[in-house]
């Protein structure tokens, strides 16, 4: 499963991209700060065909443009245009998130366009020793941080995060201080079952540490820009996260039964959550199963 995100999102069939002349639009959080996804179905992941990357933010101004990821390589182009449109000039900084595909695939040209290119230590290292994300020379962050790194740009205070063995091993949130958002990455699929990548060092309780730390940075008008989803909110991120906590029990209790992974499947213990959190990459079933191996080890 360790490449599985990364392959999918790559190869998936990018109708939307070819249909529109460009398929991201920028949705204007806070004075400055911009959320970019897919124009043609907003942020919501609904079927493999219209997606073109994970969730992107971007910070403007007089001093230097950064922006947070850059999606895949075949869609890093429009991407980067979509930014450079809304900012009037190129990008001067990008901060990965997380090491997966969707998020980090357009290091290469956003490097070749001028960009730094800013990660966590372990982000770097994973990326590097990966060899369908080290793809050539611009691919690997420049500057790395171990705990937190701010960028004092543009009257804003952005600090980068690090938030141990989440979503992978290398995971950063960006808090906007001034204006109030954060970027939470991959630590958000806002109304969506998420991916725990434990190939990559992910672990599920550090993942709802992570949803946690947000909740706890955040107010009544916090905007988080998700990895994946629509812009969120400390409510969102809740519901959200009690979702998870549930899941888990409701798994749990079958195993201390004496149930099989096969037997606990079977039995469906996340029905409940099907209609609202279901969607192509993490199925009810999927999400089952990464309750059981975190739980059993298996």
């Amino acid at each position: 499963m360790r490449f599985a995100l990364l392959l999918f999102f790559v190869a998936a069939p990018l109708a939307s991209a070819e249909a529109a002349a460009n398929p991201f639009a920028a949705v204007e959080v806070a004075p400055g700060i911009y959320q970019l996804g897919n124009s043609n179905e907003g942020f919501a992941l609904n079927e493999p065909a219209d997606f073109v990357g994970g969730g992107v933010g971007l910070l403007v101004g007089d001093e230097y443009i950064v922006m947070i990821d850059d999606v895949m390589e075949p869609t890093a182009p429009a991407l980067v245009a979509k930014a450079e449109e809304v900012a009037g000039r190129p990008i001067d900084f990008v901060i990965n998130t997380h090491a997966h595909g969707d998020h980090v695939g357009g290091n290469v040209y956003v490097s070749e366009k001028g960009a730094i290119v800013v990660s966590h230590d372990q982000l770097r290292t994973r990326m590097r020793d990966t060899e369908q994300l080290n793809t050539g020379p611009g691919a690997l962050p420049v500057i790395t941080f171990s705990d937190r790194m701010t960028f004092h740009v543009n009257g804003e205070q952005a600090v980068a995060i690090h938030v141990p063995k989440a979503h992978t091993d290398g995971d950063a949130i960006i808090h906007f201080v001034n204006a109030n958002v954060i970027a939470a990455g991959d630590l958000s699929f806002r109304g969506l079952f998420p991916f725990i990548d434990m190939d990559s060092g992910g672990t599920v309780a550090g993942f709802m540490a992570g949803m946690q730390q947000i909740i706890d940075m955040s107010d009544e008008n916090t905007k988080i820009l998700t990895g994946h989803g629509d812009v969120g909110t400390k409510a969102g991120l809740e519901k959200d996260l009690a979702m998870l906590k549930d899941s888990e029990a409701r798994v749990k209790a079958l195993i201390d039964k004496g149930m099989s992974a096969e037997e606990v499947l079977a039995a469906n213990p996340l029905a409940v959550y099907h209609d609202d959190y279901n969607w192509f990459f993490i199925t009810t079933e999927r999400m089952t199963q990464t309750f059981i191996r975190s739980l059993t080890g298996k």
